[in-house]
């Protein structure tokens, strides 16, 4: 006898309550939705500190990368003049080869008309007279001679011009090498300058006004900390003047011709207050930040090396509280940034890409970003 009772419909139980299928799938969807919304926060935009950080760090890399460029543009200029000078120097050689070996040929052709064997009982017999035979001898010997000696001096500018070749083709080798670390420290310029502008471009017209807000309180802070280093180095100027030994006389002191340097250090500096900053650029129109202080300090008749990490060996390490006017601040741990020191916690540099040469705290960037300072030598 069939079974007259009706089948358990598919689903399952929650809380002792049968669950219908299609209510299954919709407690699925609720709890997909739930987790989408709960992950919904790590997918949000990075916040603006978050976004102000990253072009800093993009705007800094692409610093460093525009010293190794620096670097590389100035090797490849001495390294060009290197080849040149070798090549020059093949092609002399060459040519003064080529000379002895027409030399060489000429002797040979004069031993193959006055007789190619050595004079014996032969040439004596078809000399006419022993008289003949005696001169025929004596050019022979002459010949010999002088043929010796320019095969030498073949040898030798021969060996001479290879061993030139050689160091030509060597030079001209390591030139290619650093043209291609001149390229792809131009490329990774230019694309963290690009990633910088994508990042700000990306902004509203609300956070960037939030952005710039953040920036004003960060110039405040960096504005009251250089006030107050101006306030102990005046202090410790009082004191020292005060003192039994004067303040001249410590190690740290410019003396008279110093200052006289860093004025005129100073004062081409504030002359180039609002050109742009351009990467690679030394002037006149526009510099990037060892640019600027090369260029000051060339017309104080000071030569500073072209890039930041040579800069910073190329004078004498002072205390950041004796810091004085023309003085160079260097930036980060991978001396990135310079700027010219002129006094009251102030500086003279040209900032970044976008920006332009202007007068601003040694604190922009927080205490933390002041490497050392250097009195050039």
């Amino acid at each position: 006898m069939a079974s007259h009772r009706k089948s358990r419909p598919v689903g399952t139980r929650a809380a002792g309550i049968r669950t219908p299928a299609f209510a299954t799938a919709a407690l699925t969807s609720v709890a997909l939705l739930s987790q989408s919304a709960n992950a919904a926060p790590a997918d949000d935009k990075p916040s603006l500190e978050e976004v102000e950080k990253k072009v800093d760090d993009l705007y800094r890399q692409a610093e460093s990368a525009t010293d190794n460029y620096n670097a590389a543009k100035e090797k490849t200029t001495k390294q060009r003049k290197q080849v040149d000078t070798l090549l020059e120097d093949v092609a002399r050689r060459t040519q003064t080869l080529n000379e002895a070996r027409e030399e060489l040929g000429s002797f040979a052709a004069a031993q193959y008309r006055t007789g190619a064997a050595a004079p014996g009982t032969a040439t004596f017999l078809l000399a006419d007279t022993p008289q003949d035979y005696f001169d025929q001898t004596q050019l022979m010997g002459r010949l010999t001679s002088r043929q010796k000696g320019a095969v030498d001096d073949y040898v030798s500018e021969q060996s001479a011009t290879m061993k030139k070749r050689q160091e030509a083709s060597q030079s001209l080798q390591a030139l290619t090498e650093t043209q291609r670390d001149l390229k792809t420290a131009k490329a990774t310029v230019q694309k963290k300058l690009a990633d910088a502008r994508e990042l700000l471009s990306e902004l509203t017209a609300q956070e960037k006004a939030r952005l710039a807000a953040i920036e004003q309180r960060r110039q405040q802070e960096a504005d009251r900390k250089a006030a107050q280093l101006a306030q102990q180095q005046a202090a410790a100027e009082k004191a020292a003047q005060g003192a039994a030994a004067p303040r001249e006389s410590t190690p740290t002191a410019p003396d008279s011709s110093y200052a006289t340097k860093a004025a005129k250090a100073l004062a081409f500096a504030r002359a180039q207050v609002g050109k742009p900053y351009v990467w690679g650029a030394t002037g006149p129109d526009s510099y990037d930040c060892s640019g600027l202080t090369q260029a000051a300090w060339k017309a104080a008749g000071v030569d500073l090396p072209r890039v930041t990490y040579d800069q910073v060996n190329a004078g004498t390490t002072v205390p950041l509280a004796d810091a004085q006017p023309g003085d160079l601040v260097f930036f980060y741990d991978d001396i990135s940034h310079v700027g010219l020191y002129i006094g009251n916690g102030m500086m003279i540099h040209a900032p970044k890409p976008g920006a332009y040469v202007r007068e601003e705290s040694i604190y922009y960037d927080g205490e933390s970003g002041i490497h050392s300072v250097v009195r050039p030598a």
